[in-house]
């Protein structure tokens, strides 16, 4: 029997505060450029101690102590950091982020199969707008959620016409891979 990979789960929506969400996503980011400072600070002094010339130029150990504190932050974050819970609102808007590039990365396959009103294709771009509408709002773009609206408004109208299911706060792995498969379409 084969062992199978757990692939990342789809992403789902959650309400979230846009004042809360920047305040904790401002408090994680100080606390890992405090991380990063220590640590680049810390491992520059230990490496000029132990291996730079009292009467020489010690720029390559302290740049390499900055570099191994670049490379032990990033080690943090993407191991420790990322499953406490001062970091769930930088998580959720990096997941966020990442699933409507993986969305605006097939636009153009995506407009197309909605202006030959797919289900699928229709589906993935209500989830679209409403993940867009979302990260206005958490970043604070009062100026792109409302633009954004009448698109949205536009769009619902036509998903209503076809007796689609507004309410799409999930993304679907498979609405993706259904644009891929399109005929035409490149498989990126």
């Amino acid at each position: 029997m084969k062992a199978t990979l757990n692939p990342t789960p789809a992403f789902r929506l959650e309400e979230r505060n846009p004042e809360a969400f920047r305040a904790a996503t401002r408090k994680a980011s100080i606390r890992i450029i405090v991380v990063f400072a220590l640590s680049a600070m810390l491992l520059s002094t230990l490496l000029v101690s132990f291996f730079g010339d009292s009467a020489g130029d010690n720029f390559k150990w302290n740049l390499t102590g900055v570099i191994l504190g670049l490379l032990l932050t990033a080690a943090l974050v993407g191991g420790l950091f990322r499953k406490q819970q001062w970091m769930d609102a930088s998580v959720y808007g990096w997941r966020l982020k990442r699933s409507l590039m993986s969305i605006t990365n097939q636009m153009h396959q995506l407009k197309a199969a909605v202006a030959r009103h797919d289900p699928q294709a229709m589906l993935l771009l209500r989830f679209y707008h409403l993940a867009l509408h979302q990260m206005h709002q958490l970043d604070g773009n009062s100026s792109g959620a409302s633009d954004l609206v009448q698109e949205m408004n536009l769009h619902a109208d036509a998903m209503t016409a076809m007796q689609l299911e507004l309410e799409q706060p999930e993304l679907n792995p498979d609405w993706l891979a259904h644009l891929k498969s399109l005929p035409g379409q490149k498989n990126t």
